[in-house]
């Protein structure tokens, strides 16, 4: 039931994980039936945004009665491919680093992480309260064939982010996540996905100020 069409929009993709949210909060209420307008009033999206997304992968619900939560989150977790363990590696365990290597929600919905790098000399060796002991970057390869991890998450300074992410390359990671302020080179062959929070905050600032200035 499920594809892996390029021609589905990322931004479509991205609202099929925002939908998997309530819908994980309804099935420990035990909630049984969800509404398309219920679900997108509390994904900020309008039901018939809804309903296309939903519409690339197949059929779900029923007309007049709605979705059945346990199915249609069953259903997005395979489309997401979240219905199954993903391993990452860590490379930068500085306060954002070890916040997200303890974030309980994260390994909730099956993403774990079982190796962490730094560059600092005074971090190597230290043990994380996950258990992970840190390694230098200079591990990830080895690293890589011991632990198989598949995602590899990036946290250091911008300095370090693209000698993180070509390690990570080098030793067949296909995907990476950089919260760093520089912009990771992205290799044919490997997915890429920056994140950089100032981006965020000048759009924020941007629209903030627009407001502002209909008052």
């Amino acid at each position: 039931m499920t594809t892996k069409d390029s021609k589905i929009p990322g931004a479509t993709i991205e609202r099929i994980a925002l939908y998997s949210r309530p819908l994980e909060k309804f099935l420990e209420q035990e909630t049984e039936l969800i509404s398309s307008e219920r679900l997108a009033a509390l994904c900020n999206v309008n039901p018939a945004q809804v309903r296309k997304d939903l519409s690339y992968f197949g059929e779900f619900g029923v007309r007049g009665i709605g979705y059945n939560v346990r199915d249609l989150l069953s259903e997005i977790r395979k489309i997401l491919v979240s219905d199954r363990e993903w391993k990452l590696a860590i490379a930068g365990v500085g306060n954002m680093g070890k916040a997200l290597v303890e974030n309980v929600n994260l390994l909730k919905r099956g993403y774990k992480f079982v190796a962490a790098f730094d560059s600092n000399p005074e971090r190597i060796g230290k043990r994380l309260p996950s258990g992970l002991t840190v390694q230098p970057l200079t591990s990830i390869g080895p690293s890589k064939e011991e632990s198989g991890f598949e995602i590899g998450v990036i946290t250091t300074g911008p300095a370090y982010a693209q000698a993180a992410a070509d390690s990570f390359i080098r030793a067949g990671v296909r995907a990476i996540l950089n919260f760093s302020a520089f912009q990771v080179r992205q290799p044919e062959g490997c997915l890429v996905e920056n994140v950089d929070f100032s981006i965020k905050l000048d759009d924020l600032a941007y629209h903030l100020s627009s407001i502002r200035g209909k008052k």
